[in-house]
């Protein structure tokens, strides 16, 4: 984060909740990317000692899983296997972190990479390459979909065509998960929920895990729409829970693409804010999928933009202040951990 956003984080200060409570943070990134501006908070640099100065401000994060984001491509070689590079860079990362005296954070003890499924079969190479670059740490792939026809919405990184979940090219190289062991992690925006749908319905065996509560989106044509687009997206939500293979990740809701506007306040959102703001979206989804299908995530430093580390967990930690100690344990650490085999 560059110092204005971070003098503009420091107005708001929350000593954590519940401190004891176990946490797997399942998303996250990491990056160095120098070329872009300095007005672009959060997105030049996070690396693992900034990771660790966020998972260390108060509560109790024992793993983490980073989540792909184009980070450290190796820079030769066939473009299909340049990715292979991401998971060299958090490998070294998550050993550094277990050397590191008094962490108590295992970083990247997941990693979720990139593969272009898109090969079809060919992808297979390219998902070996991982396991080797990683034989205890990689868990699976995710290739972002989200696509919208408005160019006031960000289209993924990924630079994903229309309708991607349904090519066919696409299934084929879906189909070579399963036999690997490996998830599949799915970024795409509320009105291509039917199109994961029809994914998750297909391959019944590969374990999906949906992205940000599914995307709903609230800026450009969305904007002004947010009862229209809950209804829509709730209905999705149910639809999905119906596939025994999905299972969901719930944050993200501080993107600037879900429209709360948080990140344009004077002074950043306190955790009440935030918890009001975000509860119908995350309670929705724990009824619909269940505590053991559903994982709280961070999404950092994506959604830094809107609040501290602090604050976002202590805004999940309001959310579910109704729920039972085993629930909490579910929703914060153990259906993560389990989704992603991290006690293997």
């Amino acid at each position: 984060m560059n110092d204005t956003h971070d003098d503009w984080l420091a107005q708001h200060v929350e000593t954590a909740l519940e401190p004891d409570l176990a946490i797997c943070d399942p998303h996250h990134h990491l990056w160095d990317r120098q070329d872009l501006p300095v007005s672009a908070p959060g997105e030049r640099r996070y690396l693992l000692e900034d990771l660790l100065t966020d998972t260390g401000s108060g509560h109790r994060v024992v793993s983490t899983v980073f989540v792909e984001c184009r980070s450290e491509y190796r820079s030769a070689g066939p473009p299909e296997l340049q990715p292979v590079g991401e998971t060299d860079f958090v490998e070294s990362v998550a050993r550094s972190s277990l050397e590191i005296e008094g962490a108590e954070t295992s970083v990247g003890a997941g990693i979720v990479s990139f593969a272009d499924l898109q090969l079809g079969s060919r992808v297979a190479a390219v998902l070996e390459a991982h396991l080797a670059a990683s034989p205890d740490r990689f868990r699976g792939i995710r290739h972002a979909s989200g696509w919208d026809p408005s160019p006031e919405v960000r289209n993924s990184h990924t630079d994903p065509p229309h309708g991607l979940l349904g090519d066919r090219d696409f299934r084929r190289g879906f189909a070579e998960l399963e036999a690997r062991g490996l998830s599949f992690d799915s970024w795409q925006y509320h009105h291509q929920l039917e199109e994961l749908l029809g994914l998750a319905r297909e391959f019944p065996g590969t374990t999906i895990v949906l992205d940000h509560v599914g995307g709903p989106l609230g800026i450009g044509p969305w904007s002004g729409r947010r009862e229209e687009i809950f209804l829509h997206w709730s209905r999705s939500i149910v639809e999905l829970s119906g596939c025994a293979n999905v299972v969901v990740k719930l944050g993200g809701l501080g993107m600037p693409i879900c429209g709360f506007g948080h990140h344009k306040l004077p002074a950043p959102p306190s955790s009440e804010v935030l918890a009001a703001a975000w509860k119908p979206y995350i309670l929705h989804c724990i009824e619909s999928f269940g505590v053991d299908r559903c994982m709280f995530e961070s999404n950092f430093p994506v959604d830094k933009r809107s609040c501290s580390y602090v604050v976002l967990w202590n805004a999940f930690k309001r959310i579910a202040e109704g729920f039972s100690s085993d629930e909490k344990h579910a929703l914060f650490c153990d259906t993560a951990s389990r989704v992603y085999r991290l006690d293997r």
